[in-house]
């Protein structure tokens, strides 16, 4: 029998924000830049650049906002739970206060962005904590509150954390904001739009040749441009270059009903499992989203289980009432802890990339979306240098290869409800078998790289354990690297 979840599969920020229709592309345009990806960082760099003169072009897979900025925690912060302890003793201290200030730089920009072009997306300021609830993490906390703030960020250590639950302490950064992830990039699109500029939605980009001039085709039509950037979260056309260099990581996250406290600030926590915590009022029904639970996304996990728990936190610690809302995500954690923003393979002189956000896409994603508009405008940026995509940086070797991964078989189709990859006639099929009983049928091969998708039963996709593709039921791409659905297969008969 089909397990039952509390609360609807899909993001609080992709529920609530209305629908948009930008057209597809169709046919062939001619402008400045090319920008394949609607998420923080494609349209950020969009709007930077049109307002400097240029011609852009967004090229967005599905609708603006439903990849993966349409399914983070809406904190808007360069407080990054303990980065920067991290990256100075990696990196030194002044490659931390480079990071620092270029996240903090970001948050700045967003809140000006909101002001000037009349977003309604539910902006507004709060502080964020970095909380520990042990002695060993209160260490912790504190030399990161310290460091902070001898490089120059808004850093305090504080006991007095407004939390339902007793902590011991934390890291405070005043002045950070949250927002409604997808009306901030509504709003981002409808600023990009007109007077020579466009935002195309369902327009997958199949195919990217570095120029003069660069294009890019889509199903239906093609973008030539001078430039191009690739903001995909894993780039598309790279041919496994950041692949290598980044960890794809999963993490969940549950929006409950608020209890009857208002929660004042975002907060993380040092201790494991982490938990990540914020409260958000949208259209007059207020919320408290809880994530963590993240594993890397090659990893086979019960995530019923993980979304089970973020649950009984939300109802235990922080008072909530039922779940309404639940969505998982995925981002690209860099080996190196640095974002990489410039150009893509270091052939290609007009193609470029922002990724490898590290689970902070919010800032991370405006900064290199910035960086990347002063690169193309001519301007000098501070922070270009380190966050260069072509600089030096270890290599991972977590990523399993594609002769690992093989997905569960089994002898039977799948219940209503539920999915399984079976092998018929030798061949691996994924199966969903709808409420009503009727079997949709794919290849279970990925389209990025042949890897065995596996079913996701918490979130109702196919997913594939090596770089992160995601299918809907029916087969369509819903997250790359992929760019194509999977293939259709005959409908298997269900044994009486």
């Amino acid at each position: 029998m089909s397990e039952r979840f509390e609360g609807k599969p899909v993001s609080l920020w992709v529920a609530t924000a209305g629908a948009t229709g930008y057209p597809p592309l169709a046919g062939g345009i001619e402008v400045d830049t090319a920008v394949i990806g609607g998420g923080i960082a494609g349209l950020t760099a969009a709007l930077a650049l049109k307002r400097a003169g240029h011609s852009v072009a967004v090229l967005e897979a599905a609708r603006v906002g439903t990849g993966v900025t349409g399914h983070t925690t809406g904190k808007v912060t360069s407080l990054h739970r303990l980065a920067y302890t991290a990256l100075a003793a990696r990196h030194g201290q002044d490659t931390a206060r480079g990071y620092g200030h270029a996240n903090q730089a970001a948050v700045e920009h967003i809140a000006r962005v909101v002001a000037e072009e009349g977003i309604d997306c539910d902006f507004r300021r709060v502080a964020n904590y970095t909380y520990a609830e042990t002695d060993e993490a209160l260490a912790l906390v504190r030399d990161e509150a310290a460091l902070a703030a001898r490089l120059g960020l808004p850093s305090v250590f504080t006991t007095d954390v407004p939390l339902p639950f007793a902590v011991k302490g934390a890291v405070r950064f005043d002045d950070q904001a949250q927002l409604h992830a997808v009306k901030y990039l509504q709003g981002l699109a409808r600023a990009v739009d007109g007077a020579g500029s466009f935002v195309f939605e369902e327009s997958r980009a199949v195919a990217l040749r570095d120029g003069p001039p660069v294009i890019v085709e889509t199903e239906r039509g093609s973008v030539r441009a001078r430039d191009a950037i690739v903001a995909t979260n894993v780039p598309f056309g790279d041919g496994g270059f950041f692949d290598r260099r980044s960890v794809l990581h999963r993490s969940y996250l549950v929006a409950s009903r608020a209890g009857s406290a208002p929660l004042e600030g975002t907060y993380i926590s040092v201790d494991e499992p982490m938990r990540s915590i914020l409260a958000i009022e949208v259209d007059g029904a207020a919320y408290v989203l809880a994530g963590g639970e993240g594993h890397p996304a090659e990893e086979t996990v019960d995530s019923a289980g993980r979304y089970r728990r973020l649950a009984a936190f939300s109802r235990d610690r922080l008072g909530a009432g039922e779940s309404v809302f639940r969505w998982s995500t995925q981002d690209g954690i860099p080996v190196d802890g640095l974002p990489f923003v410039g150009r893509m393979p270091p052939s290609a002189a007009h193609i470029h990339v922002i990724t490898g956000l590290r689970k902070w896409g919010l800032s991370n994603g405006t900064a290199g979306a910035l960086i990347l508009a002063d690169a193309l405008c001519g301007r000098e940026n501070p922070w270009a240098r380190l966050f260069d995509s072509l600089r030096a940086s270890p290599v991972s070797t977590a990523a399993p290869s594609v002769e690992r991964s093989f997905a569960r078989a089994v002898n039977a189709m799948p219940a209503p409800g539920e999915g399984a990859v079976v092998e018929l006639d030798g061949e691996k099929v994924a199966v969903y078998a709808e409420r009503a009983g009727r079997l949709r049928a794919y290849s279970a091969i990925c389209t990025h790289l042949g890897c065995t998708v596996e079913f996701n039963a918490a979130d109702v996709t196919w997913d594939c354990p090596c770089h992160g593709s995601r299918f809907s039921t029916d087969g369509a791409v819903i997250q790359g690297p992929a760019t194509r659905n999977l293939a259709p297969r005959p409908s298997p008969v269900r044994e009486r």
